[in-house]
């Protein structure tokens, strides 16, 4: 009998081994220095005294800004949201971050009441039922945690990519956020999926063993799946949900 989960595939993801051909070694060394200049700009205008944050979700993304920001020793905070629903790959990956890069790492935690009265009031799997329970979840895990973590904070850095959902089109390398109040920077607002493989695979960044089993986009577990080749990298993400409106709050911007 097959023990291969439907969402765990057997087979080999290529998209996370791109042709690293010249020509795509030189254009990821040439984002690489542009997105490094402007961390290293980022510390300047913002300071070094932990006023400047990375928020680390440990998806492929923010794995080569890790490894930007530790590798050149930049003075950048980095933290995490452990939403305490995290597939084990993930925290196998922090734990790897802590040793290859000898660091810990700053987590952050969603409250405890707030998750217990959410799931004593409407089960504990209820994001399945409506996408206001979804989002309230995502607030409660995420959002309310992220607050947080930028209080006091001058900027924070993401690893958003204007490529990866129809609700990040038009993506700035910099923006403000009204919502958290502060200066939000996009290092690869302009960066390819292929460019973040090609990168982690020249610098043999450590990464998610789910990315290889086709979970282009990974968040907490019962809300990520695999997706079919050809299909959208956030498809995967709360695929029960219109895609146009598929985000967790972290990253939504307020008029």
């Amino acid at each position: 009998m097959s023990t291969v989960s439907p969402l765990r595939p057997a087979a080999g993801n290529p998209a996370t081994r791109p042709a690293l051909t010249d020509a795509q070694r030189t254009a990821v060394a040439t984002k690489s220095d542009e997105a490094l200049a402007l961390l290293e700009a980022a510390v300047a205008e913002f300071g070094a005294d932990g006023q400047l944050t990375f928020a680390n979700s440990f998806g492929a993304e923010d794995m080569v800004l890790t490894d930007l920001i530790l590798r050149h020793k930049l003075p950048i905070e980095i933290f995490s949201l452990d939403t305490g629903r995290l597939p084990a790959e993930t925290y196998n990956l922090m734990g790897e971050v802590e040793s290859r890069y000898d660091t810990k790492l700053k987590v952050f935690f969603p409250d405890t009441a707030a998750v217990e009265a959410y799931v004593r009031g409407e089960g504990i799997n209820a994001f399945y039922g409506s996408m206001d329970l979804r989002k309230r979840c995502c607030h409660i895990r995420k959002v309310e945690p992220l607050g947080r973590a930028l209080a006091g904070k001058k900027a924070w850095i993401t690893g958003l990519r204007a490529a990866q959902a129809a609700t990040r089109t038009h993506l700035p390398t910099r923006e403000f956020d009204a919502g958290n109040g502060l200066e939000k920077l996009n290092p690869l607002a302009a960066w390819s999926e292929s460019d973040v493989w090609a990168y982690i695979r020249i610098e043999s960044v450590p990464y998610n063993a789910l990315h290889d089993q086709f979970y282009p986009s990974i968040g907490c577990a019962p809300c990520t799946r695999a997706v079919a080749i050809g299909e959208d990298v956030r498809a995967g993400r709360w695929w029960w949900e219109d895609p146009t409106a598929k985000e967790c709050g972290l990253h939504v911007k307020k008029s």
